[in-house]
């Protein structure tokens, strides 16, 4: 496989605050590659820079071959990274529309493209199609998820990055969108998932890093994570076993 997203040395900080160190991991093209760790290990914090919402302090981080390390997020945005923040952070005021609209604001002068992305997003989360004129904030948590990966892939990322997409949800919900991540997957764009739910995170990509207060400390295919002493202790508990909905 051929590596789409590579960071080498990654040291990210809030002010004079580290929160990650000496970070190097890979996301091949096609993979779904998840970080997990407990609250505070980093997680969020990594996608952040990768998006280029953070600067990394020192270190690199290369998307298709070229050095974007230094790149603002719009330009990165234009690249094919897309960022699912956590709390899903739609625009409350606008309609489901409007909000799918904004998504696909890099192809705003093809209008017959913003059309075609729309019908798309239509049909991976009908529910979305008939809330289309409803103003977002008046939505269901997990519908406000939908929407939020639907705004993602209007602009069709080649890396589609997701921040906790379970968080918050009902256990049913939670198996509609990782069927949905799933698909995504399928028809081609790579996903770097960040997930609360180790369990689900495990099962869903097929290679993981464990995150340990801002390092790695584990990583390997999600088989053998799942084996690992280290994360059944901590993430899935002793008699850990993968949920039967998966």
């Amino acid at each position: 496989m051929t590596a789409l997203l590579e960071t080498e040395g990654l040291e990210l900080a809030y002010g004079e605050v580290a929160a990650c160190r000496d970070l190097t991991f890979t996301v091949d093209a096609g993979e779904i590659v998840t970080l997990i760790g407990a609250n505070g290990a980093g997680k969020s914090t990594t996608l952040r820079a990768i998006a280029g919402a953070l600067l990394p302090r020192r270190g690199t981080i290369r998307f298709a071959g070229r050095n974007v390390t230094r790149m603002p997020s719009h330009e990165r945005a234009g690249l094919g990274i897309a960022l699912v923040p956590e709390g899903r952070r739609v625009f409350p005021f606008l309609t489901v529309r409007e909000n799918l609209e904004l998504g696909a604001f890099k192809h705003r002068a093809d209008k017959a493209r913003v059309r075609a992305l729309l019908e798309n997003a239509f049909a991976m989360f009908p529910r979305l199609a008939e809330r289309a004129s409803q103003n977002a904030g008046t939505l269901s948590g997990g519908e406000q998820q939908m929407l939020a990966l639907g705004r993602a892939m209007m602009s069709e990322p080649l890396l589609l990055c997701l921040d906790e997409p379970s968080l918050g949800l009902a256990p049913r919900v939670v198996q509609d969108i990782f069927r949905t991540i799933r698909a995504i997957n399928a028809a081609g764009t790579t996903v770097l998932l960040v997930e609360q739910n180790a369990r689900y995170a495990l099962e869903t990509a097929r290679r993981g890093y464990v995150l340990q207060t801002g390092a790695i400390i584990a990583a390997g295919a999600c088989a053998a994570l799942r084996e690992d002493a280290r994360v059944r202790e901590a993430y899935l508990g002793r008699g850990a076993h993968t949920p039967a909905a998966l």
